[in-house]
């Protein structure tokens, strides 16, 4: 039995939140916080059995991807007077970040 932790965008949750139970798959999900731009994310827990692991990773990988963000740097601190234009920088956002752990026990009532 693995445990499969998916940390993704939260634009990218609830289409693989609907592949997932789509495949029979249960999960449960959280909303997380973090990352360069501290925006929302989702994280999912899906247990699996081991020999279905690489079928959750392809639909994790099949519904999160990437994208590319225009923002503003911060203002470095100035003296009274100075004028700051910040220039946007590019970010690329989503994705997943994804973690399998053995799990010794599993139980569900």
């Amino acid at each position: 039995m693995k445990l499969v932790i998916s940390i993704v965008n939260s634009d990218d949750a609830r289409g693989l939140l609907d592949q997932l139970i789509g495949r029979g798959f249960r999960a449960t999900v959280i909303s997380t916080t973090g990352g360069f731009l501290r925006e929302g994310n989702t994280t999912v827990f899906i247990g699996t059995d081991d020999e279905r692991v690489d079928e959750v990773l392809r639909i994790i990988r099949q519904s999160c991807h990437t994208r590319v963000q225009y923002v503003s740097p911060l203002p470095p601190i100035m003296e009274p007077g100075e004028l700051y234009t910040p220039n946007p920088i590019e970010v690329q956002i989503g994705g997943a970040t994804v973690f399998v752990l053995d799990v010794e026990r599993f139980e569900h009532y």
